[in-house]
């Protein structure tokens, strides 16, 4: 009886195993090997090796939009990671309103990346945003305009996304602190261990699971980063704010390159298989010696 619902179970599964090999792996090969070919507005077989990867390179567009994405995507991750658990150590204070506290926190991850980045756009806009107001009530020296300055804009852009990002790290993080057992925060006391020393040698080393999750999906995001630089600044000005995902749009539907662009998607993969699969498998191996 046991076989037979093993193999109905394992049979239900054929359709998922199908669609998964023919969607996602079909789809990732073609695209490995269209990034190989001379392919412009119409995808071809024209085999050219590795010319794609080189002029992409080369390219000074998808230069800058690598150096904005490691500065954006180490600066995010720390950032976020910090902020969100200071946001969960308060409120694991059992301070009150939590709820409501949660809500608040957590409410800008629900919204899109469009709307974040448009709401921020309004907001640092010299013309509209803080700026405006503070020469509204008579102080005409404040000077806020990184959104249209090349050396800041990307720090526009960070401000949003750890806005948008903090509340979500917050609840993977209270999940964690609020697994903590009691007694050893009685034994902390009772040693009259001062709290910072015990977040920081005690609770941050329990909660290695919840940082390398957050981690992860902080990671993903930043590989993926598009309807934030679109919304906010459309790359620019210039190419300041450009990033890999909006390069690669850009040169699939406006330059019609797809043999470009499908080697800047590529060269994306490696990026994230790279970052992902070391933290996956530290992930994996922690848990594995808890559960021994």
């Amino acid at each position: 009886m046991a076989i037979g619902s093993r193999l109905a179970a394992q049979t239900a599964l054929i359709p998922a195993m199908l669609i998964a090999l023919v969607v996602y792996c079909g789809s990732t090969g073609w695209t490995i090997w269209i990034s190989m070919t001379s392919s412009r507005m119409l995808p071809n077989n024209n085999f050219v090796g590795l010319r794609q990867y080189e002029i992409l390179f080369a390219n000074e567009r998808w230069q800058v939009s690598v150096q904005n994405l490691a500065l954006f995507g180490v600066l995010f991750i720390t950032l976020a990671l910090a902020l969100g658990f200071f946001l969960a150590v308060l409120i694991d204070q059992r301070v009150r309103a939590e709820d409501l506290l949660r809500s608040v926190f957590l409410y800008p991850f629900s919204m899109s990346f469009i709307v974040t980045g448009l709401a921020w756009r309004w907001l640092l806009d010299p013309t509209l945003g803080i700026a405006k107001i503070a020469h509204d009530i008579g102080f005409e020296g404040v000077q806020f305009d990184w959104l249209v300055r090349q050396d800041r804009v990307i720090y526009t852009l960070l401000a949003a996304a750890i806005w948008h990002a903090a509340g979500l790290v917050m609840a993977i993080m209270l999940s964690g602190l609020r697994g903590i057992d009691q007694e050893i925060w009685k034994a902390t006391r009772i040693d009259g261990i001062p709290a910072w020393r015990t977040y920081i040698f005690v609770v941050i080393p329990m909660l290695k699971g919840s940082f390398a999750t957050a981690t992860i999906l902080m990671a993903t995001s930043v590989v993926r980063l598009y309807d934030l630089s679109v919304a906010m600044t459309n790359g620019g000005p210039g190419i300041a704010s450009e990033v890999p995902a909006k390069f690669v749009m850009d040169n699939l539907f406006e330059r019609q390159n797809i043999g470009l662009a499908t080697a800047a998607a590529t060269s994306m993969l490696i990026t994230v298989v790279a970052v992902v699969a070391p933290l996956l498998y530290a992930q994996n191996r922690a848990a594995a010696r808890v559960a021994r």
